[in-house]
């Protein structure tokens, strides 16, 4: 029967793409992580992993064998879960990818209560704006923010995302305050993107429109503060502005279009028969913590 030691071990090579980063992260030397993967590849009788000088990759058995080891490995964490209960403390690291606003914003805040829930728990929050590749990446979930569309991965929605059309007084003092749609093109508007596309809702259906403007860049947060400091009209999230908006720094404008209610905040996953308690356990914390109607639009 194969060690399941040596499961774990290949399944962390796969993840990572690396002998030294596995062994890093399992706490064996390269040499013994090599040596086990080749131990593991005679049992076999087949070449699991391609080698060269520059990268490791699965060979098609090896992705086969790989998804399959995950399913075996989830389960076994799921049934010692079984066995100890909720009660028992988490091991280990739970490895999380989030937007680097949203993660700032509204997970490393809420962080403290639930480590002190499960202090042998490590968390690693790797904050990015790009969608990370969540199994080469060796994530045990993510968190975005964005219209899904079907693959591989799991996902359950968190809680809705609403976004509107924003601007600060004095912009709209200075410039005037749209009244329709088509008002937009006379306006400086703030993509988040370049060549972004606002997909809207309003009275009529849906719409898309491709706001011009004069400032690019790569950071959302940038075209946040652009906005609160009057440059323009803006797209944003009520998570990212509602203070603004409640304080009257921000106003919202066109207030019967806003953007598309297909976007929502969900935890993402790769596909697995069973999940595993860590990912389980900080998933239903988030959904607890934002629910239906999330803290940030009551």
């Amino acid at each position: 029967m194969t060690n399941l030691g040596d499961l774990e071990i290949f399944a962390k090579v796969a993840a990572t793409g690396s002998m030294s980063l596995a062994g890093r992260a399992l706490g064996f030397s390269p040499a013994v992580v090599s040596k086990r993967i080749k131990r593991l590849e005679d049992r076999l009788g087949t070449r699991l992993l391609q080698r060269t000088t520059r990268q490791i990759s699965l060979t098609e058995a090896g992705q086969g064998f790989y998804d399959r080891v995950l399913g075996i490995l989830a389960g076994l964490e799921e049934a010692e879960f079984y066995i100890s209960g909720r009660s028992a403390q988490m091991h280990g690291t739970l490895k999380v990818s989030a937007p680097t606003s949203f993660g700032r914003m509204h997970i490393a805040p809420h962080l403290k209560r639930f480590m002190d829930a499960h202090p042998d728990l490590a968390i690693n929050l790797v904050l990015a704006d790009e969608f990370s590749d969540i199994v080469g990446g060796g994530f045990d979930l993510a968190i975005r923010i964005a219209e899904l569309t079907d693959s591989s991965l799991v996902a359950r929605r968190l809680a809705p995302v609403r976004r509107v059309l924003c601007a600060s007084p004095d912009y709209l003092k200075a410039n005037g305050t749209p009244e329709s749609i088509d008002d937009l093109k006379r306006h400086r508007c703030l993509p988040a993107h370049n060549n972004d596309v606002w997909r809207l809702e309003g009275p009529d259906g849906a719409l898309s429109i491709r706001p011009e403007g004069m400032l690019v860049t790569n950071s959302s947060e940038v075209i946040r503060e652009a906005v609160i400091a009057g440059l323009g009209i803006a797209l944003r999230s009520t998570w990212d502005i509602g203070a603004e908006l409640k304080s009257g720094q921000l106003i919202q404008v066109l207030p019967a279009h806003e953007g598309s209610r297909n976007v929502a905040l969900s935890a993402v996953y790769p596909s697995r028969q069973f999940l595993p308690a860590k990912v389980r356990l900080f998933i239903d914390y988030l959904a607890e913590l934002y629910g239906p109607v999330p803290y940030w639009e009551r």
